[in-house]
């Protein structure tokens, strides 16, 4: 039986890369390790070599870049465009999350400072002023007052670029220190992890610390919604718990980290992965949560 050939598409052969290279290979495929800034594609001429590829791209551009050209060639990318194109835009998100009527923190938009201050007095303070593109929780401030607030939109106008060119309002929610990493594979959340830091941001990549979080039927059926609500594949959740309301959908992450959940929670996420994608490469399209458990 011919052996599955993966293309593995990276910016940085982190942790996550070397795990996911070697759950496939103990697996039986072959896996090509690419570095993106030194592919050289042709998009008129196209020569598609794997049954899947992996993207892997720290940059958001270069990825959803080459999984449109892939997918174009037709050859089947986890994760598809449809999917990075939503997880890469938190309006977006917001947008398709709200549409499924999947409960968030309110958000508000505004393309002026004016409206801007405005939208975070409706709010009311302190507020979480974002950009709708970007990660590892960068360009984050959480504002207090409506002149601490004036002082961040100038300067995200000073700076300009397209990352200020939309102004994104969230409200702040009394997080009890931590909030929640989920993982999802397909529509199964696998596992999922507390951030636990004394900083408002929990991420990870900013210190914070990761202890296991008991996936409960509650969680579990909110994640699934946001699957299906985004497309599915591979994606990590992030849920904030209100003191009121309950649990809250944050961000979703379309290219996600694990190295530091793998030991809390002591699941095989490289391998639960690993185990998509081939299901993926088997079926040549995107994978139901049964396929993959087949």
């Amino acid at each position: 039986m011919e052996r599955v050939r993966i293309g593995l598409v990276y910016g940085l052969l982190r942790t996550e890369e070397r795990l996911l290279i070697a759950a496939l290979e103990q697996r039986g495929a072959v896996v090509e390790r690419v570095l993106d800034r030194q592919l050289r594609l042709d998009a008129t001429a196209p020569p598609p070599r794997y049954d899947v590829v992996v993207e892997r791209s720290v940059s958001q551009l270069r990825g959803l870049h080459v999984a449109t050209l892939f997918e174009a060639w037709g050859v089947p990318v986890v994760n598809p465009t449809r999917v990075l194109e939503v997880c890469n835009d938190k309006l977006r998100t917001t947008a398709l999350l709200a549409a499924a009527g999947i409960p968030q923190p309110r958000v508000m938009v505004a393309f002026s400072v004016e409206e801007a201050l405005a939208a975070a007095d409706e709010l009311g303070y302190p507020v979480v002023i974002k950009p709708p593109l970007g990660s590892w929780g960068r360009l984050l401030a959480r504002v207090h007052s409506r002149r601490a607030a004036a002082e961040v939109l100038r300067h995200k106008r000073a700076l300009g670029g397209f990352h200020h060119g939309t102004i994104y309002v969230q409200e702040w929610v009394p997080k009890p220190g931590r909030d929640i990493r989920a993982f999802v594979v397909g529509e199964e959340t696998i596992c999922a992890i507390y951030r636990t830091a004394e900083h408002w941001v929990t991420n990870t990549a900013r210190g914070g610390r990761a202890s296991a979080c008991p996936v409960t039927p509650e969680l579990a059926e909110l994640c699934g919604r946001v699957a299906q609500a985004l497309g599915g594949g591979v994606l990590a959740v992030d849920i904030l718990e209100h003191p009121e309301r309950g649990l809250l959908v944050n961000e979703v992450n379309a290219t996600m980290e694990f190295r530091n959940s793998i030991a809390p929670t002591g699941v095989d996420i490289p391998g639960r992965v690993a185990d998509y994608v081939l299901s993926v490469a088997r079926q040549g399209q995107v994978a139901t949560l049964a396929t993959v458990r087949s």
